[in-house]
């Protein structure tokens, strides 16, 4: 089951979502309708989004439509800059940013970290 919270900076103009696990259709369906709830009050055009993916679980091939349609959202809202952390994960990594060029989500960038 994939979990999320969302939490908004708003000193510093910055929306923190993090993802962990693997989400099903239904939770996927969840944290959008709470990313728009959250993003409601504010105007992404003025935050940066970042989205912390270090416990996200690779994406199963059905689950993949949504998150597509995730990082369609997040262009169409007009975020100054989506920031993905994930954990050393190339598979990951090669997913997300083949989906976030597939919706033209230009200001996409994927930071890897690598924990000991």
């Amino acid at each position: 089951m994939g979990s999320f919270i969302l939490k908004t900076d708003v000193p510093n103009k910055v929306l923190n979502i993090e993802l962990e696990g693997s989400f099903s259709q239904e939770d996927g369906l969840r944290s959008i309708s709470a990313y728009q709830d959250t993003i409601a009050p504010i105007d992404p055009t003025e935050y940066e989004l970042r989205i912390d993916c270090k416990k996200l679980n690779v994406t199963a091939p059905e689950i993949v439509p949504l998150l597509e349609g995730c990082l369609a959202l997040f262009r169409k809202d007009g975020f100054k800059k989506v920031v993905l952390t994930l954990e050393n994960n190339a598979i990951l990594k090669m997913q997300l940013s083949r989906l976030g060029r597939a919706v033209g989500l230009d200001n996409l960038e994927i930071v890897s970290t690598v924990t000991t």
